[in-house]
């Protein structure tokens, strides 16, 4: 019998790195100093699903726009979503070269005054009351620092969250995650009392339903996805809080009411709510937080990823003040908790993103960029599903839209033909086209993207015989 544990693991995050459509575009695009690179990135580097071998070796970032060592350019729609006001923002730079000549670093045990600006301006810009802060380094460690805060509020451990999530790579945030390559097999027990449900995922509902529009949709299913985790709050009796992204990054969106209803659940049953807005916030799906949409406020809020401009990490939790209940002990205290450059950095961010109106582009080009793949679905038989909001899109590939059979072959294909032609994104769930453009991108821009996809799509299809 084979080792179970040996088993390679469900790939939910990005595309395959050691396919025949990789090994071919490598073939037509690494030169010898690339190639060089990468053999001793591999290897020096441990090597991990996902992230490596790795794609390419970058020389420059700026913009939109990515360069590797081969003089290929790229318009990124991918960038791990830390790219909202584009790379190397000037403005950015210029903030980070004088908070380092004024004050590069602050122990943890001093306040700074950089650091009490961002916290300032955090509670200022986020939804209802959510008036308590702290920072660290990166989206897992924020995500543990509010587990830790729940169960100090509630005297309870049991969490609720969704298979398929993904909230980071540290034991407490792999453990209420839900995508395999991150928390089975090889890594061993994780956190006891993280409970799962399946989520919301209208086009390939986890619960049976149809998918099917608006009321009709709520007719059928009456949002049994949300029903459900009551169901599971009240089962259990003792959950300290019901862990989610707002908008899921796949992309999913949730139906009407679902946040709504989960969150009377969570105040029937003494639960909190947390919010993950790590690849969400700040504007990415056309309001400054995901939640704002569906006009439903977290106990907990976590940001991350663009909040250090795609230059620096930094990371902050965002609670209501009745949750300041661990003055005794320590959640976070990291060592560059407070640091006053990371800080600096995130204050011109969020500022940058204000000034230059980046939440109202994302929708009004994320909109625009929706009706036009809606377009090119009318043309190709292969996309079985257009969703997202603002700059968070899906473009799900299928073989058969009645059996809605994922085209994974396919959207590995139309990936490399991509990146041949300039536009890099990524592969979710194996068959989704994940476009996730900067904040500050252009309809030109857009415009470019969607006539690569397009091209890209054709010629796969032909190659795969799926052409109408």
């Amino acid at each position: 019998m084979k080792n179970k544990k040996l088993q390679r693991p469900t790939l939910s995050e990005g595309e395959s790195n050691t396919s025949k459509w990789r090994a071919e575009w490598e073939a037509k695009t690494h030169n010898t100093e690339t190639q060089a690179i990468l053999a001793e990135d591999a290897h020096y580097f441990l090597s991990q699903a996902v992230s490596s071998p790795c794609l390419s070796v970058l020389a420059k970032a700026e913009g939109a726009y990515i360069e590797d060592t081969n003089g290929r350019r790229y318009l990124d729609f991918h960038g791990n979503n830390v790219h909202h006001i584009g790379y190397g923002h000037p403005k950015l730079k210029k903030a980070i070269a004088e908070q380092m000549d004024t004050l590069p670093f602050a122990p943890r045990r001093f306040a700074s005054e950089s650091a009490l600006a961002l916290a300032k301006k955090l509670v200022e810009i986020s939804p209802g009351d959510l008036s308590k802060v702290l920072f660290t380094t990166g989206g897992s460690d924020a995500i543990e620092v509010a587990l830790k805060i729940a169960r100090a509020a509630t005297g309870r451990h049991k969490t609720i969250s969704f298979w398929d999530a993904f909230h980071g790579a540290g034991f407490g945030a792999a453990s209420i995650g839900g995508e395999q390559l991150f928390r089975s097999h090889v890594i061993g027990p994780l956190l006891s009392g993280t409970e799962h449900v399946a989520p919301f995922a209208c086009y390939r509902c986890p619960y049976g339903y149809p998918d099917l529009n608006g009321e009709a949709q709520l007719e059928i299913c009456k949002t049994t996805c949300a029903n459900f985790v009551r169901y599971v709050l009240e089962k259990e009796g003792d959950v300290a809080a019901v862990i989610a992204e707002p908008a899921r990054a796949v992309p999913y969106l949730p139906p009407p009411g679902y946040w709504e209803t989960v969150r009377q659940a969570c105040n029937d049953n003494g639960t909190l709510l947390i919010f993950d807005e790590i690849p969400t916030g700040l504007g990415k799906t056309g309001k400054m937080f995901a939640c704002e949409h569906d006009a439903v406020v977290p106990d907990i809020l976590v940001l991350g990823k663009a909040l250090g401009g795609g230059i620096l990490p930094i990371a902050a939790v965002l609670a209501k003040a009745e949750l300041d209940v661990g003055g005794e002990f320590a959640f976070g205290h990291y060592t560059h908790e407070k640091n006053p450059v990371t800080a600096k950095a995130a204050l011109t961010t969020i500022e940058i993103i204000e000034q230059e109106g980046l939440v109202e582009n994302a929708a009004k080009l994320g909109k625009y960029m929706l009706e036009q793949l809606n377009l090119l679905k009318a043309e190709h038989s292969t996309i079985g599903d257009v969703r997202g909001r603002g700059l968070l899109i899906g473009v799900e590939l299928v073989l058969d839209r009645v059996e809605k059979t994922p085209a994974n072959d396919l959207a590995e294909d139309v990936l490399y033909r991509c990146l041949g032609k300039g536009l890099s994104f990524k592969i979710t769930m194996g068959n989704v086209l994940t476009l996730t453009p900067p904040l500050m991108i252009r309809k030109a821009q857009i415009d470019l993207s969607l006539s690569i996809i397009n091209e890209s799509l054709r010629e796969a299809e032909n190659i795969f015989g799926l052409t109408d």
